[in-house]
């Protein structure tokens, strides 16, 4: 009888765990996001669970941020997701747009350093999106990035969200994202930018004609499709490396295939301004947005900290900053940028030692 009482005891126990187990793996399975979408951006990772401790600590309110990481760059989206995460109580979820050969080096440095607590979702991004929309040259095509087209694709990136975040991999946040999230867009607007005209950003002139703060310095007036739009050559452009959209509104305007169409269009008719070289995402989101865009808190993006290795702006201005830009050539990770001390706060060692930043002097990046 003791034996007998001893193995309905074990069978309980067994039983017991058996049920745990199951418990655990369909809570696993409810955090799964959506299954694979037609454009070629396939979810293949998943949201970790929020530990008890942090979800009393911080807000319920999801907040949806897009960035995108490429390998050579990883060290940089890193930092940006870092500095956003250590600013905010909200209950911030990073989407992160990469290529294949790339997921599984950032999975190793999210899970295996201080970021082990961040809520993401791992995208793989499909080059072959891209056919037919983006000219290539051949003696140049290892210089096309195709992650920086991410950004034309927000509704396929996070499906369920009305709203989201896009930032780039050069940024620093020192304030609360939820701020930045909380930003007013008019109605009829699916986006809001930061203007080019803004009293925070100097004006940056390039050689010839136009310059990097207007349409004429991203887009051919001479081309009969470009005047026909009758968009006025000197209109302040604005900054596409960080914006607020409202993707309900995103998709009643099907703004992704308006995109397409620019991108298309400019394969066949190069549509595109010669002045800024290699500027092949800007000028269709200037297209598509016109006049028909909001405008984010100008210390919202604070740029153009990529653009020389001086000092543009002041200590305390750069203190007081809501969000560091390094657009430009000098990156905070590769040559010598201004204020990288800055950007190096929020930087988490890369636990293979592929990126270091031994290579701040390195000239292999370039500008996005």
């Amino acid at each position: 009888s003791v034996n007998i009482s001893i193995l309905i005891v074990a069978v309980v126990i067994f039983l017991l765990v058996l049920h745990h187990n199951f418990l655990g793996l369909s809570d696993f399975l409810k955090r799964e996001l959506s299954d694979s979408n037609p454009l070629g951006l396939q979810p293949i990772d998943f949201i970790p669970a929020v530990p008890q401790r942090l979800a009393d600590e911080r807000n319920d309110k999801e907040i949806s941020v897009v960035i995108a990481a490429s390998d050579e760059r990883l060290g940089g989206a890193i930092a940006a997701m870092n500095s956003i995460y250590r600013h905010t109580r909200s209950n911030v979820v990073f989407y992160i747009v990469t290529l294949n050969d790339t997921v599984d080096h950032l999975r190793l440095w999210l899970s295996t350093t201080a970021l082990k607590n961040l809520r993401y979702r791992i995208l793989d991004f499909d080059p072959r999106v891209l056919e037919g929309k983006v000219q290539v040259d051949p003696q140049k095509a290892d210089t096309l990035k195709p992650l920086t087209f991410a950004r034309f694709y927000l509704p396929s990136l996070v499906p369920h969200a009305e709203k989201a975040i896009y930032v780039d991999d050069d940024v620093i946040v020192q304030d609360d994202i939820l701020e930045l999230y909380n930003t007013p867009l008019k109605p009829g607007h699916a986006a809001a930018f930061s203007d080019d005209c803004d009293s925070t950003t100097n004006k940056v002139a390039v050689r010839g004609a136009g310059n990097q703060y207007n349409y004429l310095g991203f887009l051919d007036y001479k081309k009969e499709t470009i005047r026909k739009l009758a968009m006025k050559a000197n209109t302040c452009s604005f900054n596409p490396g960080v914006f607020v959209a409202n993707l309900t509104e995103w998709k009643l305007q099907n703004i992704t295939k308006q995109l397409e169409k620019w991108m298309a269009l400019n394969v066949a008719e190069e549509l595109y301004s010669r002045t800024l070289a290699g500027s092949i995402t800007t000028p269709p989101l200037l297209i598509v947005f016109y006049k028909q865009h909001s405008s984010i808190d100008p210390m919202w993006n604070v740029r153009h900290l990529g653009s020389s290795a001086g000092k543009r702006y002041s200590p305390q201005f750069v203190k007081a900053a809501k969000l560091l830009h390094w657009n430009g050539h000098f990156k905070p990770w590769g040559r010598t940028a201004s204020y990288a001390e800055v950007w190096e706060k929020w930087y988490v060692p890369d636990p293979t030692g592929k990126f270091s930043l031994i290579r701040r002097h390195s000239e292999a990046y370039e500008a996005k």
